[in-house]
């Protein structure tokens, strides 16, 4: 069982914004930028390879109706950078199939190539992590 694994089945603790049956999204502790978001397969792929059609199906469709929520949320984000990291060569270091969703802001200095690579945690209490991810999944219902 990965870290993602056991995110989703609740072992570990995290900032849930989006869940169905198929996809589980929920905060990076890392935060980026306020909104980072993880969506993950619930079912375990270890990367874009290991989709069929099906898992293709339902997990990237529901990439820009978490996007739409996060960008809703906060009304000073501008953009967003969609990556995933695909095999170790990629930078990929956790082995279950996710994709960051990183808001953007106007002037936020980033490169979107290192975006994911930067840890912002230091700056987030768990009530600042709460509040992205409430207004957050505020946006489903």
């Amino acid at each position: 069982m990965d870290i993602f694994d056991k995110i989703i089945s609740g072992e570990i603790p995290s900032y849930k914004v989006y869940e169905d049956n198929d996809v589980f999204a929920f905060l990076d502790i890392s935060q980026v930028t306020p909104g980072h978001t993880l969506v993950v397969p619930k079912q375990h792929v270890s990367d874009i390879f290991a989709y069929d059609d099906d898992l293709a199906q339902k997990i990237l469709l529901k990439l820009p109706l978490i996007a739409k929520a996060i960008k809703k949320s906060n009304p000073a984000i501008t953009g967003m950078n969609i990556q995933s990291n695909n095999g170790q060569s990629a930078g990929q270091t956790v082995f279950h199939s996710h994709w960051h969703l990183i808001p953007r802001f106007d002037n936020d200095n980033l490169s979107s190539v290192l975006a994911p690579t930067i840890d912002n945690s230091e700056n987030f209490s768990p009530d600042q992590y709460q509040k992205i991810a409430t207004a957050i999944a505020s946006q489903f219902e």
